[in-house]
């Protein structure tokens, strides 16, 4: 099944359920989806394209964490991490820091990388790879690191 599809089932199941948090969450991904392949004037997004969004969708929620804490808004931190358990229901499963410092040591070894002038070489090949199951800044901290020794 398809990341679509399981989001049109999804949203069945939550509209008969009455679960207006993971209603919400839903309605909000494929009006995102939908203004992704409007604006990209692509016809439909593929399963990397949908999950692109989703990454997307919760990165901003993560970002607006820490002003809903300074203001005091525990409610709107609370709606904001149920928001961001159902989104991450629908990312692949993440990396391990095992797997990650694995395929970061392949990345530098197929990339040839031998300093920090060659970071960016090392990114653009594990982008593809780690979209959706890591944050690209923690890898990008990490890849540093590595290239740094």
């Amino acid at each position: 099944m398809s990341l679509r599809e399981r989001l049109d089932e999804d949203l069945k199941a939550a509209l008969r359920a009455k679960d207006a948090t993971r209603l919400g969450v839903i309605r909000g991904i494929k009006a995102a989806v939908l203004a992704q392949e409007t604006q990209s004037r692509r016809t439909v997004l593929d399963d990397d394209g949908i999950i692109a969004v989703i990454v997307r969708e919760v990165k901003e929620r993560r970002e607006v964490l820490p002003q809903f804490e300074a203001a005091g808004r525990q409610d709107l931190v609370e709606k904001a991490k149920a928001e961001i358990a159902v989104l991450e229901s629908y990312l692949p499963e993440p990396f391990s820091p095992a797997e990650l410092s694995a395929l970061i040591a392949e990345a530098i070894a197929a990339t040839g990388a031998a300093g920090p002038k060659d970071h960016g070489k090392v990114m653009g090949w594990l982008a593809p790879k780690i979209r959706g199951r890591a944050d690209g800044r923690q890898v990008a901290e990490r890849v540093r690191e590595q290239l740094s020794h």
